[in-house]
């Protein structure tokens, strides 16, 4: 097929060989089609934006292919090397895609042909290996079977978790090659080994962190200067890039994800709307053959359909408020924030006393009572953030915010709760550190609240989750079990844990450098057990929320934990001087002092190199660089965002042309209707009598054309292509 392109009106149509040659060739076809074309909504906004840029002397063409023809021929090269499988076009079209480049291949030579062939066996090659590495990630099916009977907001959890199951392997691997593995390889007491198991040494300590735990490279007094003893490649040195370099690459990939999913938020989550007629007339996959995939689609469809009503009823709701409700509304919810802050307060001070009753020297004490109180704080902490989430969440639906808002609110408040109860405790840890190795004590207390938070999951699942489920199955009618009713699957609360379990690693890791081991293989067993809580125990919410920016907020959370580590772990080691008695920093005045000594004992040229690297000199340049950068980065965001308002304005005016066509054909099958319905000729008449009726061979004209424009069962014309094609 022959194409011809036709600037009319400013707008780029193609014209086929077969729409030029139209069985209508009069003067009416083409003043109808001119006048329908004028008519056009998108035609209209052009000529009224034409106008007003002729009234301020300057004329700006808005659309692309006009500013650049060559786009269109782009465009269409790109087409033909798509997949046809891919394309967003009816079966039908389709099938002529394939049969023109089937003629397309025979039209060009050989080498183009060959050329072009192997440029989609490519292109399907690399869809079908990453079709392949997705289904080689862990935990795929779990994750599509909680989607699809639970909601895209619970599979976001548990792709949250395990996103913090590959950072944590990530960890283990600079941890093991930095620290680990040269303190084992150049460890000069070979008599003492990893663990050593002593008389006095009991299961206990497992829990606590003494003992044999004590002596072994969980914690920070195990490691000492070794055979590795040179003054650029030591193992203080090692310690410390080990640990700098495992909360930079975190940084890194928090901050990464977080700005990846604030942009897909921007652009899907917040400036989205679905359609209810999309869900349901296309919102369904052809291809599925499976019942029991089916229903999970269908299941994840009705979600989202429950998702949009929800959201569609609370605007609804709030555009009907009055002054006056808003502002009794913002009166309760002052109140509601100042009892916010009352609980935050008391939570703290719990905190506070629990710290100095675990400080407290005991003797005499039953072995079992020691341990309950050096598990004081964190049992305190564990309490504190198990019961204040479950307060706010109904506090939060009293505030009468949309589910969403009432989810982020919820979590932003349980996030300080959590943060801020876990800074009290260290700061008033750190205040009481008076012990020789006080690292190794700051460590336990880190291994402690780790333990313990697995402790709680897990009794939480297999001690509270399952009874409650036989209780509600078994006696439904008790009141118990109308009291504590069904159990949805809190995703809040749950995020919220995973955070705070992330924020005590990284705050722990100098002084428990084993730390990022038992969180991975912690995390993998909170996996399984969230799995069968959600599955075995939890029934789907009735009400949804859109998780686009409830997964950005998740990363957030995440990256004001790692923040809150990188300030408290940095104002440890500036402020306390390294103990005397134990570990790699031994006789040194601060951690950092093993560098200054490294730096000492290079030539000349890179100490002067280095010094002007760590000077105000080059900083105040980098600075001015990154303001450059980042002037030139926002520049492109706003001329990006210019198009995509502007893209969005050309579908909203496609729209508006689809429907100003779909009334004309509307309106032409009624004219036709009238036409037929019209007597074609008089009979009882007298010969020679006058007659009103109309010459058939008029209707040879405007009506006759509009007839067959738009009449589906006639035999289609070059014309009906043209505007099928602009439709």
């Amino acid at each position: 097929m022959e194409d011809k392109e036709c600037n009319s009106g400013g707008f780029m149509r193609l014209l086929s060989e077969e729409s030029c040659s139209s069985t209508v060739t009069g003067e009416s076809c083409v003043n109808y089609q001119t006048e329908i074309f004028n008519q056009l909504p998108s035609s209209l906004a052009r000529r009224r934006t034409h106008h007003h840029h002729q009234d301020r002397g300057t004329i700006e063409t808005s659309h692309p292919v006009e500013k650049h023809p060559e786009l269109a021929g782009e465009a269409r090269d790109r087409a033909s090397t798509q997949p046809i499988r891919s394309l967003p076009v009816c079966m039908q079209r389709k099938r002529e895609a394939r049969d023109l480049r089937h003629l397309q291949t025979r039209t060009v030579g050989r080498w183009e042909s060959w050329k072009r062939n192997q440029r989609i066996n490519r292109k399907r090659l690399g869809e079908q290996v990453g079709e392949a590495m997705s289904r080689l990630l862990p935990w795929s099916s779990t994750l599509h079977t909680i989607e699809g009977r639970f909601g895209v907001g619970v599979k976001a959890y548990f792709v949250f978790l395990r996103y913090l199951v590959y950072l944590n392997l990530l960890l283990c691997l600079v941890i093991g090659g930095t620290i680990l593995i040269p303190t084992v390889v150049y460890d000069s007491d070979a008599d003492r080994g990893l663990l050593r198991f002593e008389g006095n040494d009991s299961v206990l300590d497992f829990f606590v962190g003494s003992g044999f735990l004590e002596r072994s490279p969980v914690f920070y007094g195990f490691y000492a200067r070794s055979s590795l003893d040179l003054l650029c490649l030591n193992t203080p040195l090692l310690f410390l890039l080990g640990t700098l370099t495992v909360l930079i690459l975190s940084l890194v990939m928090v901050v990464r994800r977080t700005v990846v999913g604030y942009k897909h938020t921007w652009l899907l989550g917040n400036r989205y709307n679905i359609h209810m007629s999309y869900k349901v007339f296309c919102g369904w996959d052809f291809c599925i053959q499976d019942p029991e995939v089916a229903d999970l689609k269908l299941s994840f469809i009705r979600n989202e359909l429950k998702l949009y009503l929800e959201e569609e009823r609370f605007q609804q709701r709030e555009a009907r408020r009055t002054l006056g409700q808003w502002a009794r509304l913002y009166f309760l919810r002052g109140l509601l924030h100042f009892l916010v802050l009352v609980l935050l307060g008391g939570a703290f001070c719990l905190i506070y006393h629990a710290t100095k009753a675990s400080q407290a020297e005991r003797s005499g004490d039953y072995l079992i009572l020691t341990v309950l109180f050096q598990y004081l704080p964190p049992i305190v902490i564990t309490l504190v953030n198990f019961f204040l989430p479950h307060v706010f969440r109904h506090i939060s639906s009293f505030e009468d915010y949309s589910i969403t808002t009432q989810v982020n609110a919820t979590l932003v408040r349980s996030i300080f709760l959590k943060l801020a109860s876990l800074g009290m405790y260290l700061f008033f840890l750190f205040q009481n550190s008076q012990q020789d190795c006080w690292e190794n004590q700051f460590g336990k207390e880190m291994y402690k609240l780790a333990v313990f938070d697995f402790l709680a999951c897990f009794c939480n699942t297999f001690f509270i989750a399952y009874p409650r489920k036989w209780l509600v199955d078994r006696y439904p009618s008790s009141w118990l079990a109308r009291l504590s009713g069904k159990q949805h699957f809190l995703i809040p609360f749950n995020v919220l844990d995973l955070v705070y379990s992330q924020t005590v690693t990284w705050v722990g890791l100098f002084y428990c450098p084993m730390l990022p081991f038992i969180e991975t293989v912690k995390l993998m067993a909170i996996f399984y057990i969230k799995k069968l809580t959600v599955l075995q125990c939890c029934v789907p919410a009735q009400r949804m929320f859109r998780a686009s920016s409830s997964s950005v907020l998740f990363h957030f959370m995440l990256l004001l934990g790692l923040i809150m580590a990188v300030i408290t772990l940095g104002s440890n080691l500036h402020k306390f001087e390294p103990s005397s008695s134990c570990g790699p920093f031994v006789g040194s005045a601060t951690v950092f002092n093993v560098t200054a000594v490294c730096v000492d004992s290079l030539p000349g040229p890179a100490q002067s190199t280095l010094r002007y690297l760590s000077s105000e000199a080059f900083v105040l340049p980098v600075i001015l660089a990154q303001i450059v950068v980042l002037t030139s980065f926002e520049s492109r965001r706003r001329a990006n965002g210019k198009a995509i308002e502007r893209l969005k304005d050309m579908l909203v005016m496609s729209t508006s042309d689809k429907h100003f066509l779909l009334k004309q054909h509307t309106l032409s099958l009624r004219r036709q209707k009238k036409t037929f319905k019209a007597p074609t000729t008089v009979s009882g008449t007298r010969e020679g009598s006058p007659t009103t009726m109309k010459d058939p061979s008029a209707g040879i004209g405007e009506d006759s054309h509009i007839a067959q424009l738009k009449d589906p069962s006639a035999q289609p014309t070059g014309d009906d292509i043209k505007i099928d094609r602009g439709l």
